[in-house]
């Protein structure tokens, strides 16, 4: 059925025919013409849109690596630079704010932020997301003495929704993130239809699905809403990630598009 050219196997008359025969009858794509039918924009204002990128990207790597006068503030930026899901262009800053990080989370003589648990725990998840090993000690202050968790932190929705998100960064045998699971989870659920807007929908959504188990790109586009409803959003970052996205976006219908071609 095959003929050899050149040591190569090329299909013989018989051979092109049956395969003829069988295109004629298979059946059309289900995707139609949809991909076949992307219309590309023009190459130069693609190539504008990939500039303001860039220039935006130096801007908040300026932003990342510049030293700050709080602690929360470079935790707050890494965190919404990796819910964006832009944290891909920053990845070795990233490791290097983090084992500066992980430094001071020791460090007995750093008590600035350790009766903030907002911070406290957005530390322990963030350097826990990127491999540290790190004890969870340091969450016994926020205990009483009879080993029950502070009923003053049940106001604190926002340090609440941090550790909540915390815990599920959890090892075997770390009986008292087991422990603040239970009491997040449960204080979170019964004020979630009292609390504003974009905290609510924060903790709506983190309840059903904490941050650690959800796919990165997917909760990225519906983070884009929550975060810019936050007065005190960075709105440098905010244009960065969503012409980044936009930008991906367009690469990929354009591969989808060449490969429906073939």
């Amino acid at each position: 059925m095959y003929a050899l050219v050149s040591g190569v196997a090329a299909p013989t008359k018989n051979a092109m025919a049956e395969t003829n025969c069988r295109s004629a009858n298979s059946h059309p794509s289900i995707w139609g013409d949809n991909f076949l039918t992307y219309a590309s924009e023009s190459s130069e204002t693609e190539e504008n849109l990939k500039q303001q990128v860039q220039k935006l990207k130096e801007e908040v790597r300026r932003m990342l690596t510049s030293l700050v006068e709080k602690l929360s503030q470079k935790l707050n930026l890494i965190d919404v630079i990796q819910r964006l899901s832009v944290s891909y262009h920053f990845e070795n800053d990233i490791e290097k704010a983090l084992q500066q990080l992980h430094m001071t989370f020791h460090n007995p003589n750093d008590r600035e932020n350790d009766d903030d648990l907002y911070t406290v725990a957005l530390q322990f998840r963030l350097l826990r997301q990127q491999g540290f090993r790190i004890s969870c000690d340091k969450f016994t202050k926020f205990k009483e003495s009879n080993g029950n968790f502070k009923e003053s932190l049940i106001s604190d929705a926002r340090g609440m929704l941090s550790l909540y998100e915390a815990t599920h960064l959890r090892v075997h045998g770390e009986a008292i993130l087991d422990e603040a699971l239970v009491f997040s989870a449960t204080h979170l659920k019964s004020m979630a239809t009292h609390l504003s807007s974009p905290l609510a929908a924060q903790v709506s959504h983190a309840l059903k699905q904490p941050i650690h188990i959800g796919i990165q790109r997917l909760e990225a586009r519906r983070y884009f809403s929550i975060y810019q409803e936050d007065p005190s959003h960075n709105k440098v970052l905010l244009t960065f990630a969503k012409l980044d996205f936009n930008l991906l976006q367009k690469m990929h219908q354009k591969e989808v598009s060449n490969i429906a071609r073939w």
